[in-house]
């Protein structure tokens, strides 16, 4: 059995290819703008907006796969507020749109931060929103928690956002916070309930966008009994396997409580990354990767009839 991963696709569909500049907009301070041109620049990815192909590319390249997952983040999320925004949302559904018509039912999905919301960089705009968690469910069909058996492989998919809401709750509008707190609960009660009820012979695999949230799985005592079941945690969220690498190394070091919510939500998921060594985690990139290296793509996952070990291989496209 083949499974194809993609994620981070931030497909721009038309309203929101008329933001461009939309970074700068919400920066009032020449410094923050100017930091915020060289990173995007040199560093990260010059134009987000120019990338819409690549989703076509990686589904010619794997024309039959058994199952298609697509790990989270379908916008590009111009106004800070995920799908919540009429303009993101129009872009996630043509992702989603062109996955399912290559593979139809075969397609299973998780929500991406940028789905949900999530404060800009430098301006600090925007942030989760209730009615972004609600769209995903009802407009496109994307889901909290799922799970899928194939022989002894279990899979299961999951929002990191929701599971991770401490985390988040400082980016978020306060007349929601007891919802989200409501939805992380709900979601932790019944991940727990799924791996308590795991045979002592299946394979799991884990489908989570961001890592921050491995933490919160790390809590509860179900899914650490059976840990040694999990035989690869596939992330998103970090676009290039040169971060990811970062991440590792910054493993443990101390909150930032002092410069602004992005870097103080960050230094929270790398302070708990401790953890992440028990997940078996592998990255699938982003189509684009990061400017500098050009080194995004997809992975594609091999589950052997037998007790032999998931063959995981990660593919680059060139651009």
């Amino acid at each position: 059995m083949k499974l194809l991963v993609v994620s981070d696709l931030h497909f721009a569909g038309p309203q929101e290819q008329l933001r461009r500049g939309h970074e700068a907009r919400v920066m009032p301070n020449r410094l923050a703008r100017t930091a915020a041109h060289l990173w995007r620049h040199y560093g990260w990815l010059r134009d987000p907006f120019a990338h819409n192909d690549k989703l076509g590319r990686i589904i010619a390249a794997n024309p039959a796969p058994d199952l298609v997952i697509a790990n989270g983040d379908f916008t590009i999320d111009s106004a800070y507020v995920g799908v919540s925004d009429d303009a993101a949302l129009e872009s996630a559904g043509l992702a989603l749109s062109e996955l399912r018509a290559a593979y139809g039912d075969r397609v299973l999905t998780t929500i991406g931060d940028h789905d949900l919301g999530k404060k800009s960089l430098f301006g600090g705009a925007g942030g989760p929103r209730w009615q972004s968690l609600l769209r995903c469910e009802r407009e496109l069909g994307l889901s909290r928690f799922w799970h899928r058996e194939f022989g002894d492989y279990v899979l299961f998919g999951l929002a990191s956002t929701p599971l991770a809401w401490p985390v988040f709750e400082a980016e978020g509008l306060a007349d929601e916070a007891d919802r989200w707190r409501e939805a992380q609960a709900a979601l932790q009660a019944r991940i727990g309930l799924e791996f308590s009820r795991l045979s002592p012979g299946a394979r799991v695999l884990l489908f989570v966008h961001d890592p921050t949230a491995l933490r919160f799985l790390w809590d509860l005592p179900e899914v650490r009994a059976r840990l040694r079941q999990v035989e690869q945690t596939i992330i998103g969220h970090l676009h290039t396997p040169a971060i990811w690498r970062a991440a590792r190394l910054l493993a443990g070091m101390p909150r930032l409580n002092f410069l602004g919510v992005t870097a103080r939500r960050l230094s929270i998921a790398l302070n708990s990354a401790g953890c992440w060594k028990h997940f078996r985690i592998a990255l699938c990139p982003a189509p684009t990767g990061c400017q500098t290296l050009k080194d995004g793509g997809w992975l594609t996952l091999e589950l052997p009839p037998d007790r032999q070990p998931t063959k995981l291989t990660r593919h680059r496209l060139p651009w």
